[in-house]
């Protein structure tokens, strides 16, 4: 939603919780798609009639750019006239028009006139047409979408719903520069890629914290301490993580990660703090994981390409396998089976993930372009999907990028 509605919003809040009408809103609130029924019922829940209306007027603020129009249409077929005018006079909506105006000749042909409605006469048009319009939106509404109570119970049985504003944490953890005694290479162009998924995140409603050149035990603390925060208030969480990286022996998820000093962290471990029995608060949450690091060293060579050899590298670092003493596999044994997770990789595992040191990574620079396209209708494995077939079609030698997807409803985010 615009800023101007916003603050339209705010300052009519005090008449609109004393005189909105909620009980005639829920049905054509949801026709016009400005909430899902599981909003709707979380908003009846609030209490009394006040107590719903100062609800609707918070969540409103947090839906798209139509649902202040939308809303306002609303008004005015349930006949709050005056609430409606209250909002269109200080914004760019045209002043409503009481609806017993002078009748308007229509002729037979027209094509403005909706084909369902036929005309008696009996009434002036304007009124006429108002009651015909909700007779056959009240029949749609009946016959394809049933009750709200209803329709609540099967969406959010498939659609993770986000209410809260900031929906969630979003923890970016952004490795640039290495030690010498780890043998890795500074990663140009991973700060393009930090900022740009710091304002994108932000404008899909998460709280962003970044942290730059972790070590492995500072990357665990980090984790561990995003994930004993409490999350009860809050609809998901988010982690992004940019490093050099490497397979590592898993059960679940594949891949390691790289702090600064060389040594190397298993994806798995890292998911696990976020499971059910180390944050509680985050149980039947969606927990998003997007990995820009390398899963090997194998490259895959594709059709050739117009393209810039030197400017690309690659995140990529030999695969080691895990000493006897490490607790690697203490921790991958003892990871439940999860549920509401989605990590996303950069590439296929065993292979590396290309970084271009001026305009950052493939993955990340398409990541953030579909969010840009697509975040507002599209939910997040269709998104993925756009990610992984342009990702592939890019440079000399291929990358192909994957999610390992243990959700259990569909994702949308939270867009502007």
């Amino acid at each position: 939603m615009e800023e101007d509605h916003r603050q339209l919003l705010r300052r009519a809040r005090l008449r609109l919780v004393k005189e909105l009408q909620v009980e005639p809103l829920w049905e054509l609130l949801l026709h016009q798609e400005i909430f899902t029924p599981d909003m709707i019922e979380e908003i009846q829940k609030a209490g009394t009639r006040r107590d719903q209306a100062r609800q609707l007027v918070i969540d409103l603020q947090t839906r798209g750019k139509r649902a202040f129009p939308a809303f306002i249409w609303c008004l005015q077929e349930t006949g709050q006239n005056d609430l409606a005018a209250l909002l269109s006079a200080g914004g760019d909506q045209p002043q409503l028009q009481p609806a017993d105006l002078k009748p308007v000749e229509i002729h037979p042909h027209s094509e403005l006139r909706d084909p369902r409605i036929t005309t008696s006469g009996n009434l002036p048009l304007p009124v006429q047409e108002l009651n015909e319009r909700r007779q056959i939106l009240s029949h749609d509404i009946t016959a394809t979408r049933g009750s709200v109570e209803e329709n609540t119970r099967r969406t959010s049985e498939t659609v993770y719903v986000l209410r809260t504003d900031p929906c969630g944490y979003c923890l970016i953890i952004n490795n640039v520069n290495f030690s010498s005694s780890s043998g890795l290479s500074s990663r140009a162009g991973s700060d393009v890629d930090c900022e740009k998924l710091e304002n994108r995140f932000r404008s899909l409603r998460f709280e962003v914290l970044t942290r730059r050149d972790l070590k492995a035990q500072e990357i665990v603390a980090e984790l561990q301490g995003l994930a004993t925060r409490d999350h009860s208030s809050l609809d998901c969480c988010l982690v992004v993580l940019l490093s050099h990286g490497c397979q590592a022996s898993h059960i679940q998820f594949p891949g390691g990660i790289y702090g600064t000093d060389g040594r190397s962290i298993a994806v798995e471990k890292m998911v696990s703090y976020f499971n059910g029995t180390h944050c509680p608060s985050l149980r039947g949450k969606p927990k998003l994981f997007f990995i820009q690091a390398c899963g090997g060293e194998k490259k895959d060579r594709g059709f050739e390409v117009d393209s810039d050899p030197s400017a690309v590298e690659s995140d990529a670092s030999p695969f080691q396998v895990p000493a006897r003493d490490t607790d690697q596999t203490d921790a991958v044994a003892s990871l439940p089976t999860p549920s509401d997770i989605l990590v996303s990789y950069s590439t296929f595992p065993g292979f590396v993930s290309w970084r271009n040191k001026r305009t950052g990574s493939w993955y990340v620079e398409t990541l953030d372009h579909v969010l840009e396209q697509y975040a507002h209708s599209e939910d997040l494995l269709n998104m993925l999907l756009r990610v992984a077939n342009a990702v592939s079609a890019k440079g000399e030698y291929k990358q192909m990028p994957g999610c390992f997807n243990f959700l259990r409803k569909r994702f949308f985010f939270m867009a502007k």
